[in-house]
């Protein structure tokens, strides 16, 4: 049987419409700057198109998907 972690994953780029950096943000509750420093770090799919940043939905809840709870600081994390 195959492991359904050995899938390939879909590129979250291609998952929905592109939306900016600021609606990203907006989304994800963080700040621009630091999903700038995610994409240049790698740590975020994206795309730069002229000068402006542009990513998805899909990559943005991968990537807040794939985050460890304990390297978020206490006073940021979301509690239910």
């Amino acid at each position: 049987m195959s492991d359904p972690e050995d899938k390939p994953q879909p590129d979250p780029l291609t998952i929905g419409d592109l939306i900016t950096l600021h609606e990203a943000a907006e989304y994800a509750g963080l700040a621009y700057d630091t999903l700038h420093n995610y994409i240049k770090r790698g740590r975020l799919a994206a795309i730069k198109r002229g000068w402006m940043w542009f990513t998805t939905r899909a990559a943005v809840d991968a990537y807040l998907a794939s985050r460890d709870l304990d390297s978020i600081p206490k006073k940021y994390r979301q509690t239910d």
